[in-house]
């Protein structure tokens, strides 16, 4: 898995603090922004800060975060576009080949030889008959290498490996963490947002700094994990 931050909104400390003080003033966020060469970087900060522990969250949702994501299961894409306020751009299993797809390997099947052999096993079966059925499909003149592709799609294992970019607003980013940081989510994401964290964490600290699973701010386990500690029946 390779995580990186292809970009991220300009001077988005900036921009937050003028969001903010719009709710507040009479003049325009344009001039609010424009005047902040004034406002010392220290007293932004905390001005920042201020605001995600009160809560006031809206000001965040005019800054984006755009990731590429490489090297994850569709398994694992299938569980972030259910993140629904965020943008995403996936490689295609159409108009790129698959024939000798790269795959992932879950965690508690890799810990085992004999499960590790047979799903490997199993997923170079899938490889063999997605090239025996391309060569059968060939022969209709008919059919294109995108129409074969599109097609050949249905035998594709979840475990393929796929490509992503993937744009959250702040505000959606902190709630992605709070629920994909959470130890019950499942190993993957977990290792996705935890990759995506620091690289918000360098941009925004004020910010994401007091980003991570629910538990860390409502200071107890609503999931009632068992591995949790801020699990309250543990206590």
């Amino acid at each position: 898995m390779e995580v990186k931050l292809l970009s991220y909104t300009l001077n988005p400390k900036k921009v937050i603090y003028s969001a903010a003080r719009q709710c507040y003033s009479k003049i325009s966020a344009y001039k609010i922004y424009t005047n902040q060469e004034k406002l010392d970087l220290e007293k932004l900060k905390k001005f920042i800060s201020h605001l995600v522990k009160r809560g006031h969250l809206s000001p965040l949702e005019h800054v984006n975060f755009t990731y590429s994501a490489t090297g994850i299961s569709r398994v694992c894409t299938h569980q972030l576009v259910r993140h629904r306020i965020a943008s995403y751009s996936q490689q295609s299993q159409r108009y790129v080949s698959m024939d000798d797809f790269q795959y992932v390997v879950p965690k508690a099947v890799k810990e085992n030889k004999e499960a590790e052999e047979n799903f490997i096993e199993a997923v170079n079966y899938l490889k063999g008959k997605c090239r025996q059925i391309r060569e059968i499909l060939k022969k209709n003149p008919q059919l294109d290498k995108e129409k074969i592709n599109q097609d050949l799609r249905f035998l594709l294992p979840q475990a393929c490996q796929t490509k992503i970019v993937i744009t959250m607003n702040t505000r959606q980013l902190l709630h992605f963490f709070s629920e994909r940081l959470c130890l019950r989510a499942q190993w993957e994401i977990r290792e996705l947002s935890a990759r995506m964290l620091p690289l918000a964490k360098e941009v925004l600290p004020e910010v994401f700094d007091l980003a991570g699973p629910k538990c860390k701010k409502l200071g107890f386990c609503p999931e009632s994990a068992d591995d949790c500690p801020l699990n309250p029946q543990k206590k």
